[in-house]
């Protein structure tokens, strides 16, 4: 046998001469002792460029002239045997004589796909209707990813071929290695066709894939509208999770996708739990996690709490601590619809430095850090010490204890404007022992200046503003309006609001109003003046 022919032009001559379905040649070929097994170098025959190219005659002659009865299924490298290669190019013709030669409808690639799934696959009902007469399996595997011919004729979008597989007594229910069943492939791909032809012929439609997964949520992720309501009106439970924790919904996947319409189709069916029971995740928290403002503006419209329940998903306490880090839109949604904003939220805005919003919580009333989320507040608040004037006068005036910031790692900084700053608001000379120790040390290990008057006595007036502030408390220094409601000359009100401290130190009335960004914009229901 000569193998450099089967290399000089890709085929060998008995090849090329079936490939163009030059009978005559072939037969001469063939006579004078040609090879019809030559293989090139993709494994390829004669048989095989005749079963490609739609050369029935040749496909014939080589039949015939066989060396053995296994020729006809000789497989490529690639597993394919002639009949696959016929299939896929729809050739009746081809197919019908390697059928009637002996060749195995079931036969498979190397990747498991049979004759079958490719005529499926190419849209060749003709070829289908052949092979399933001569005995291809309908129901089964048909490649290497489990999916039989009803996933592909979905998938391809052929409503003739899927009625014609279904008549033919097709499992609907078939799925593949993840579960997936047809009517899943039809919901997620927006195959809304063969949706209703699968589902008129009794295909259920709250199956699961593996990962719990139905048709109803796999359509409402991809935004697959026309879907989603062919399955609402013909039974799917919108209520069904589909997920081994048992949280996540339709709802929940239209949500974080931002496909509005279908979250307004989906709001109304939807058990409202999800937005509030422990264990659950309101799809606020998705919304917000999508990035996408229309979509939490219709939830919130609709009803579902601002003030939804801690999401351990999401490594959340609230929505807001979730929209912190996306943008100023989601925020000022929230705020709008009358979220309760919580301590720990402070500190998130000094982490995503939302100077501007840490300010206007603040304006709102939201509780200072306490105890138990104090050491978190401090981690951030190290953070953005050298943007101290930005955060920490706003803090201080609203009545936060300016000794829980006189820890170590705060006085030990770099930053000696701000640990001047923040004394400021103390009584210097009455400081628990602990923080003497630590300021001393400090004094005399670094480059620290304090101000002159900390190694005076505290004068009466700063004595006694310390004492009326802490008598106000924080819910009354919040913004200036009480103090500058009191019965005292306008002095004395800017004497208790600091302001001799803040021009001392040069902090701008630019730094202390970012707030105001959240006000005026229309969007919020309440003024930080009216609120308090």
């Amino acid at each position: 046998m000569d193998f450099t022919e089967a290399y000089s032009d890709r085929c060998s001559t008995v090849g090329r001469a079936a490939r163009e379905g030059n009978v005559k040649d072939l037969k001469k070929l063939i006579r004078e002792g040609y090879s019809v097994d030559v293989p090139d170098n993709r494994g390829w025959m004669a048989i095989h460029e005749a079963a490609f190219h739609n050369t029935s005659e040749c496909l014939k002659v080589l039949i015939c002239a066989a060396p053995s009865e296994s020729y006809i299924r000789t497989k490529t490298f690639e597993g394919s045997c002639p009949l696959h290669l016929s299939a896929s190019r729809g050739s009746v013709e081809c197919v019908a004589v390697l059928l009637k030669s002996g060749a195995d409808p079931n036969e498979l690639t190397n990747d498991e796909t049979t004759p079958l799934f490719l005529a499926v696959e190419n849209g060749h009902i003709d070829v289908v209707k052949l092979l399933l007469q001569h005995g291809a399996n309908i129901n089964g595997s048909h490649c290497w990813s489990e999916w039989n011919s009803l996933h592909e004729a979905v998938f391809q979008r052929y409503p003739e071929i899927l009625r014609l597989l279904l008549d033919q007594g097709a499992d609907k229910e078939s799925v593949d290695d993840f579960g997936i069943t047809p009517l899943f492939v039809a919901a997620q791909y927006g195959r809304l066709e063969c949706s209703r032809i699968l589902i008129s012929y009794g295909a259920n439609v709250n199956c699961q894939a593996k990962d719990r997964a139905t048709p109803l949520f796999i359509a409402a992720q991809e935004g697959n509208g026309g879907c989603v309501e062919l399955l609402l009106s013909s039974g799917a439970d919108p209520n069904l999770y589909c997920n081994e924790e048992e949280w996540q919904l339709p709802i929940h996947a239209a949500a974080q996708m931002g496909h509005h319409n279908i979250l307004r189709m989906l709001i109304p069916v939807t058990d409202r739990s999800s937005g509030s029971a422990e264990g659950k995740v309101s799809p606020v928290y998705s919304a917000i996690y999508g990035d996408h403002e229309d979509c939490l503006e219709l939830l919130l419209k609709e009803g579902y709490s601002p003030d939804a329940q801690p999401c351990p998903v999401f490594d959340c306490q609230s929505p807001m601590s979730l929209a912190i880090p996306k943008g100023s839109g989601l925020i000022r949604l929230l705020l709008k619809y009358g979220i309760t904003p919580l301590e720990t939220d402070l500190g998130l805005c000094l982490h995503h430095r939302a100077f501007s919003l840490f300010q206007y919580l603040l304006k709102q009333g939201c509780k200072l850090p306490s105890r138990q989320h104090l050491a978190e507040f401090l981690k951030y608040a190290m953070n953005v010490e050298s943007e101290y004037q930005k955060w920490l006068p706003s803090l201080l005036l609203s009545g936060f204890n300016p000794v829980n910031l006189l820890r170590l790692s705060w006085v030990c900084s770099e930053r000696n404007e701000a640990l001047n700053f923040l004394l400021e608001f103390t009584n210097w000379k009455r400081l628990p022992w602990d923080i003497e120790q630590i300021l001393s040390k400090h004094k005399g290990t670094s480059s620290w200046v304090p101000f002159s008057n900390f190694d005076c006595i505290p004068s009466l007036s700063h004595l006694c503003r310390l004492e009326i502030r802490s008598l106000l408390t924080s819910s009354h220094l919040r913004t200036d309006h009480f103090v500058r409601q009191l019965p005292l000359p306008t002095c004395l009100q800017d004497f208790l609001l600091y302001s001799d401290v803040l021009r001392t130190s040069t902090i701008s009335e630019h730094w202390l109003n970012l707030w105001e960004e959240y006000e005026g914009n229309g969007l919020l229901s309440v003024s930080a003046s009216e609120n308090v």
